[in-house]
């Protein structure tokens, strides 16, 4: 089944009497309709604090709140929505476990990333080893963008206890091979921990078929409300875990001299959960789920091979990482053009695009860039936006 980019962007006020060309979309996405219609509903018809509440708004905000928790459950394949931890976001997500799983390193263990990770999936890990006395190491990546792997002894191995990877890099597009990753890690004893802030808005998404211990994700990627994010875990390692804060609802009993925490999920939910926003997100899945992820991900695939296409063909224009297996978000420098003048230029025509080191410095070091401009697709882009960026970027040539 196909979908028509044009009739989805009807979707979307934003988009509403606009030539406006959206290709920032692994930085954060535009809302349809029903999802802010979604939230409105909410705050103007069941605006209560959740849970403990005797009342019959209490019970209607609680019910549509756990309702979203069931939506996301079924969206990533969990075994129960017990497994889902709202937070505020991915970078939240992963810090919880960074704080939580993270103290119980001692010196001499390890921790395995990448070179082609997000900010927040690098420094919460950073913290820890300088915390613990932890030994922090790096997967290097190869000349086309795909992690290097085939050294594989070298860093996975008995001291290695936590491993965290990005599905879907935010620079390169490359999708990481999660479900082989995931296997390696069991093999040597150590948790796997993804970061799928690109990959939940993109990619079907089945955590027992990828085999990881954890999946992060963030809301506002994948047409949600900002500020709400989820962390799944398997049942057996949040029962495990400590909590990340302190304060109402996690709690059982709190006593003078000590307290005892709720069950799996509250106890990593601290305080008054962002619920309208949660709300918010479980319409996007809605809507996402109404469309396909199968395909949103063909069309996506058919998008970055156009894209490519017609990139490769205007002289003095680089494109970083050639991964087989990739998404749509293309990163790119222009011979004598800084990447910010070039998004200035395109302002000028209504075109959105990213540029900046992207919170990935670490991996623009080893491009030898401190910053690229970046495209990123989603459901609402067509090729007639492909052809507006790449009619823009000749004519921008012309002033350099």
């Amino acid at each position: 089944m196909s979908f028509s980019p044009a009739e989805i962007k009807k979707d979307f006020p934003i988009f509403s009497d606009s030539d406006l060309v959206y290709l920032d979309n692994a930085a954060t996405t535009q809302k349809p309709q029903s999802v802010l219609d979604e939230v409105d509903s909410l705050y103007r018809e069941a605006n209560a604090n959740v849970h403990r509440a005797l009342y019959s708004l209490g019970s209607e905000a609680t019910e549509r709140f756990e309702n979203s928790r069931k939506k996301v459950a079924k969206y990533i394949g969990a075994n129960s929505e017990k497994e889902i931890v709202f937070t505020s976001g991915t970078t939240e997500s992963i810090n919880l476990l960074a704080r939580s799983i993270g103290n119980t390193l001692k010196p001499g263990d390890e921790i395995l990333i990448s070179e082609m990770e997000h900010h927040s999936n690098i420094v919460p890990w950073q913290m820890t080893a300088q915390r613990t006395g932890a030994t922090l190491k790096y997967l290097s990546i190869k000349e086309m963008g795909e992690l290097d792997i085939s050294n594989s002894e070298k860093y996975f191995t008995s001291n290695t206890k936590i491993i965290s990877l990005t599905h879907m890099s935010n620079v390169l597009g490359t999708i990481n091979p999660i479900k082989k990753l995931s296997a390696k890690a069991h093999q040597v004893g150590a948790i796997m921990i993804v970061d799928g802030a690109q990959g939940a808005s993109h990619l079907p998404v089945d955590v027992k078929e990828l085999g990881c211990d954890f999946y992060a994700f963030s809301g506002h990627k994948m047409l949600g409300p900002t500020g709400i994010g989820v962390l799944w875990g398997k049942t057996e390692h949040l029962e495990e875990m400590d909590p990340f804060m302190g304060g109402g609802e996690m709690i059982n009993t709190v006593t003078m001299e000590s307290s005892t925490w709720n069950d799996i999920p509250y106890k990593f939910e601290a305080g008054t959960p962002n619920f309208a926003q949660a709300v918010g997100l479980g319409a996007a899945i809605d809507y996402l789920q109404n469309i396909g992820m199968d395909n949103i991900a063909a069309h996506e695939q058919m998008l970055i091979e156009y894209a490519l296409g017609k990139l490769n063909q205007i002289d003095g224009l680089r494109i970083h990482g050639s991964a087989k297996d990739r998404g749509g978000v293309i990163s790119f420098n222009m011979d004598g053009i800084h990447p910010h003048d070039l998004a200035q230029f395109l302002n000028e025509d209504n075109i959105a695009i990213r540029v900046g080191h992207h919170c990935a410095q670490p991996l623009l070091k080893t491009l030898g860039e401190t910053a690229t401009a970046r495209m990123s697709f989603y459901i609402y882009n067509d090729e007639s936006d492909v052809d507006k960026f790449c009619e823009s970027l000749e004519t921008i040539k012309n002033y350099f």
